[in-house]
C-alpha cells in the first residue's frame, strides 16, 4: 500500500539529466521515463546502470514509456528533461498527457517554459547545476553538483502544488530550493552559455579561448545586448550592469572552465541541432521585439545555424 502512496513521477526526454533523476528519486516515488529505445532496452533488461556521488548501483524499478499511450493515470507531476530543441515535439507527443498536469522544465536556455506554457496552466522553471553524463546505454555517471537545484513557478501559482514536488525531491536526497524569482535564476545560467557557447562551437576551442584578446572584445558585445534585452524584459539579474558581469566571467568563470569544452562544441561536431535559438537566437528575437540592436548575437546565431546544416569533418 504504501508503495501505491507514492507520487508518479512522468520524465520525458530522459537522457543523462532525466535517467540520473529518475534512478535517484525511484526511492520515494513510482518513477516513468519516456526516453531513447537504446536506453530501455538495457534498463528493460538489467535496470538502470548510476555512478558517481548519487550513488552506485542497479536501479531496477524503473518503467520505461514509449509513447503517451504507455503513459500512467494518475501521473502527479512531469518533468521535461530533453534538449530544447526538442519541447515543443515532445509537448505536441504527450499533449494528452500533459493538458491540466503541473509540468517541471529542467532544461537548459531560455524559453522552454514559454513553449510548455501552451500546453498547460501550471509551469514549474528549474536550473539544475549537477554534472551528468551518458556513459553507455542505460548507465549514467553524476560527477559532480555545485548548487541546490532551484524551482520556481513560471506560471501557475498553487503553492501546495510546489513545496509537495520540492518534498519529494529533497526526501530523495537531491538538494533543492525554492526560488520567487525563477526567470532571473534562468537568465542567470543562460549567460555563461550566451557568452561562451557557440564561441567555443564554431572555433573548436575550449572555453579559455574567451579571454583571447581576438575573442573577448566579441563575447563583451555579446553580453552588453544580453543585458539590454533583459531590461527591457524585467529581467533582475544579480549584476546590477554588464560590466559587472563581465568582471566575474572573465575572473571566474572563463578561469574556472578555461579546459572545459560546452555541450554545443559537441553537438556540432557530432550533427546535432544546437540550443541556439534558447540562447543568443533568443536574444536577437527579444530584442527585435524591443527595438533593441543585437548584431552580435544575431551574427553568432546565424553562424550556428549555418555550422548546423554544413557539418565539418571531425
Amino acid at each position: 500500500m504504501e508503495a501505491l502512496q507514492r507520487p508518479v513521477i512522468l520524465i520525458l526526454g530522459a537522457g543523462a539529466v532525466g535517467l540520473s533523476l529518475a534512478g535517484k528519486l525511484r526511492g520515494v516515488a513510482r518513477v516513468y521515463a519516456a526516453c531513447r529505445p537504446v536506453h530501455a532496452g538495457a534498463i528493460r533488461e538489467r535496470g538502470l546502470v548510476m555512478e558517481g556521488i548519487w550513488g552506485d548501483g542497479t536501479v531496477d524499478t524503473i518503467a520505461c514509456v514509449a509513447g503517451p499511450e504507455e503513459a500512467p493515470p494518475g501521473i502527479d507531476y512531469i518533468m521535461i528533461t530533453a534538449k530544447g530543441t526538442d519541447t515543443r515535439a515532445i509537448c505536441e507527443e504527450y499533449t494528452g498527457v500533459i493538458r491540466g498536469r503541473p509540468v517541471a522544465s529542467l532544461q537548459n536556455g531560455i524559453g522552454n517554459e514559454e513553449v510548455i506554457a501552451c500546453y498547460t496552466d501550471t509551469v514549474i522553471g528549474g536550473t539544475v547545476t549537477t554534472n551528468f553524463s551518458v556513459v553507455g546505454p542505460g548507465h549514467v555517471r553524476v560527477l559532480s553538483e555545485s548548487a541546490p537545484m532551484h524551482l520556481g513557478f513560471w506560471s501557475g501559482n498553487d503553492a501546495g502544488i510546489l513545496d509537495r514536488l520540492i518534498g519529494v525531491i529533497r526526501s530523495a536526497g537531491i538538494p533543492v530550493e525554492a526560488d520567487t524569482d525563477i526567470r532571473s535564476g534562468k537568465w542567470t545560467k543562460a549567460l555563461l552559455n550566451i557568452a561562451v557557447n557557440p564561441i567555443c562551437a564554431l572555433l573548436q576551442a575550449p572555453v579559455g579561448v574567451a579571454a583571447d584578446g581576438n575573442v573577448r572584445e566579441t563575447v563583451i558585445g555579446l553580453i552588453n545586448e544580453t543585458f539590454a534585452v533583459a531590461d527591457a524584459e524585467g529581467v533582475k539579474l544579480p549584476w546590477t550592469t554588464a560590466d559587472d558581469y563581465l568582471t566575474h566571467l572573465f575572473s571566474v568563470q572563463v578561469p574556472d572552465f578555461a579546459e572545459v569544452y560546452p555541450s554545443m562544441y559537441y553537438d556540432l561536431r557530432q550533427g546535432r541541432r544546437t540550443e541556439i535559438d534558447l540562447l543568443n537566437g533568443y536574444i536577437a528575437r527579444l530584442g527585435e521585439r524591443h527595438g533593441i540592436e543585437t548584431p552580435h548575437n544575431r551574427c553568432i546565431a546565424g553562424l550556428v545555424r549555418y555550422a548546423e546544416t554544413h557539418p565539418r569533418s571531425p
